[in-house]
């Protein structure tokens, strides 16, 4: 990236908030002077009193290489390549020493410094980043014409420490990891990975959510280019990248922003503004137009440079809102006496219009957690102008729900059903983060209550409903085999688990689904319109179950059934708005997902009778503790047979069948014989632990 002095208009650009690409102004960039290759570095520090660069090539004296300061605050030095060089070992390791409006000396990182050294060491390395040759032309080829809305969004989220490690327990390197993760989201069906945050951090408890080096891949996997290659080797497998972004907040630690000139540059100088205590970090302060340059250009430079497919925005709450995590007094209010951040708000418009102008096809997404209005709405008709947000309100609720015992769910099944009145407001994923399995919140497993059967059989059948749910879908690394405990940040996942009984299992039923929902245009194709879902059976409070249909703009249909207790209904009725077919698509209950094997073998034929509502019913069976899927295929005729009494709940009792004899093997099987428990000879007996029905 060849430096490029910058005019006028492009100072003043960044000074007003509108530069997008204030890192090739800023940081250190090659350039050519009288055929002598020079590194030109540019800071802004307006209040100090004097800036001076240091590193090993000068003895890190700050008395050696004075910058010098422009009329607009900024301060620049350009020093040839052959004397940076000397004394380097590697990329030369460079920093600001600013002596601060304050009188005290600090020694700063560079904060659009593009490589960092590996911690505990906190200096910016030389870099540029044109050396790269991507592969991934076809993907970001096809990216520009992308639609996310109504394509299939399965998202693997992935820390890049803990995933996997050596048997010596240090971390895979940027190039391991394409070669071990690349395979294995491929061989699970996911179309995305997300990234927690990779920009340099120095405290591997923060996560990566405490940021010194907002323009540097962290130095613990390897280099800029080899964090290009993993993107590119994603790219070229057909797999998206999705970045954590953190605009909202950087740590108090001294190499960073924090009084980078001795004064709050970077935050506002009233606390109330400038700093949120319950995190211990600074708060960016978007009412100066440099700050939003900075995190303006950062989004856009982690997808210009690196090709990253989107973000996902930290905490978006805490932009909103002037009282996030704060108690009265501890914030002051807006010019109009409200609590909204005015000055954020603007800026995340320009961020989402700037971002979505300029890069075709990739996905901006707000984590946010509150009932803010019209986060995926377009800035033009006063939303904020995200692409996706995600569902905190269904996730919060869900998991509320499945740590229940089950004979006490029937209370709570407005959580099941909650969500619908709200599903279709906002373009939203469903999370299932790395948040909800730490601190003591327990893994998706061990949510679930009862013995391990129950654990395992509602752990498939939650999974089974999610995908189901409208809204694109995440799961944080883990949860595809059943991690059994808490994420540890400071070890890989374990693995091992796959050599026992059940983990395995479930992992394979994770693998159907995932490549099931690829396949299921259903699933994904209408995602925010009622006219992609249709309840069937809502309010069985009393069974604890839930149908209902969802359909792409064909109006193909699958059937989908969830049962939330340990109770077997060999025969359920469900009411069905078509005559039709059903046949089973899905079911979380088979016995290589570790299930009783409680099936529908036979197509099923919707019957002409009321129930519940609809003009024709089917009777089904539905397994303890199970998802099911049903490809239903409707038949457009008019009701004939007199109405059947309704049952409560859904449920019926065989007494209300019509038990038909089976014929021979030409004549169609009734839907009242196909609906029941199919078992060959050749399986097993299932374990019947933690089920009513007992097989």
């Amino acid at each position: 990236m060849q430096y490029l002095a910058p005019t006028g208009q492009v100072r003043d650009t960044f000074h007003q908030g509108t530069n997008r690409r204030a890192y090739e102004m800023f940081g250190a960039h090659p350039c050519m002077e009288s055929d002598v290759k020079k590194w030109h570095f540019c800071l802004w520090a307006p209040n100090a009193r004097h800036v001076a660069l240091v590193g090993a090539f000068n003895g890190w004296d700050r008395s050696r290489h004075p910058m010098q300061k422009q009329f607009d605050g900024t301060w620049e030095l350009c020093l040839s390549e052959e004397e940076l060089l000397s004394g380097a070992d590697g990329a030369p390791a460079y920093k600001y020493a600013v002596w601060g409006q304050d009188d005290l000396w600090r020694m700063k990182a560079d904060p659009f410094g593009f490589r960092s050294e590996l911690r505990p060491n906190t200096a910016s390395r030389l870099c540029d980043l044109d050396g790269y040759a991507w592969g991934d032309g076809e993907w970001m080829r096809k990216r520009g014409t992308f639609n996310p809305y109504n394509s299939p969004i399965n998202i693997y989220e992935v820390h890049l420490g803990s995933w996997r490690r050596h048997e010596d327990g240090s971390y895979l390197s940027y190039t391991e990891l394409a070669e071990q993760l690349i395979p294995y989201v491929l061989e699970m069906g996911y179309t995305h990975i997300e990234l927690m945050p990779v920009m340099e951090h120095p405290l591997d408890m923060s996560w990566g959510y405490q940021i010194t080096g907002f323009y540097a891949p962290t130095a613990r996997y390897g280099t800029p280019e080899e964090f290009m290659e993993l993107v590119d080797r994603c790219h070229r497998a057909g797999i998206g990248i999705l970045l954590d972004w953190v605009p909202a907040h950087f740590p108090r630690d001294e190499v960073g922003l924090y009084q980078l000139d001795g004064t709050a540059l970077y935050s506002h100088p009233d606390p109330r503004r400038g700093e949120i205590d319950q995190w211990g970090t600074m708060l960016f302060d978007f009412a100066r137009g440099e700050v939003d340059s900075f995190l303006l250009s950062n989004a856009c430079f982690w997808l210009e440079r690196y090709h990253a497919d989107g973000l996902r925005v930290d905490a978006v709450s805490s932009l909103l809102y002037y009282d996030f995590c704060k108690e009265p007094g501890q914030w002051l209010p807006n010019e109009h006496g409200g609590r909204e951040n005015l000055d954020a708000i603007r800026f995340l418009r320009r961020l989402n219009e700037t971002v979505y102008h300029d890069f075709s096809g990739v996905m901006m997404v707000a984590e946010e957690s509150t009932a803010y209005p019209m986060v995926t709405a377009p800035t033009y008709l006063g939303g904020l102008g995200f692409g996706f947000k995600w569902n905190m309100g269904w996730m919060n609720d869900i998991l509320l729900y499945i740590r229940k015992d089950a004979v006490h769910r029937k209370y709570h099944h407005d959580k099941l059903t909650f969500s619908l009145f709200y599903a279709f407001s906002e373009n939203y994923i469903l999370p299932f983060s790395h948040d909800e399995v730490v601190h003591g919140k327990h893994s998706l497993l061990d949510k679930n209550p009862g013995d391990l059967w129950q654990k395992f059989a509602g752990l498939r059948a939650l999974m089974g409903y999610t995908m189901a749910h409208p809204g694109k879908k995440l799961l944080f690394m883990g949860g595809e085999f059943a991690h059994f405990i808490e994420w540890k940040y400071d070890d890989q996942l374990d693995w091992f688990l796959l050599g026992y009984d059940r983990h395995p299992q479930v992992r394979e039923c994770v693998r159907t689904l995932n490549r099931l929902y690829r396949d299921t245009s259903a699933f994904y194709e209408v995602d925010a319109s009622w006219d992609g879902f249709q309840w069937i059976t809502p309010s069985d409070s009393d069974n604890s179950v839930i149908a209902f249909l969802r359909m792409d703009r064909q109006k193909n249909a699958v059937l989908c059934v969830i049962n939330f207790t340990p109770v077997f209904h060999p025969i359920y009725r469900v009411g069905l708005p078509l005559g039709g077919t059903l046949s089973e698509l899905f079911n979380s209950d088979r016995a290589a997902f570790g299930g009783s094997n409680q099936y529908n073998a036979y197509e099923i034929r919707a019957e002409a009778g009321l129930f519940n509502g609809f003009p024709f019913h089917a009777d089904l069976c539905v397994p303890p503790l199970s998802c099911c899927y049903f490809n239903y295929r409707k038949i457009f005729q008019k009701p004939e047979q007199t109405p059947l009494p309704e049952a409560p709940g859904g449920a019926v009792s065989t007494m209300q069948r019509r038990d038909t004899p089976m014929g021979n093997d030409d004549q169609e099987v009734p839907s009242s014989m196909a609906a029941g428990r199919k078992q060959s000879e050749a399986e097993t007996e299932p374990d019947s632990g933690g089920t009513d029905a007992g097989a």
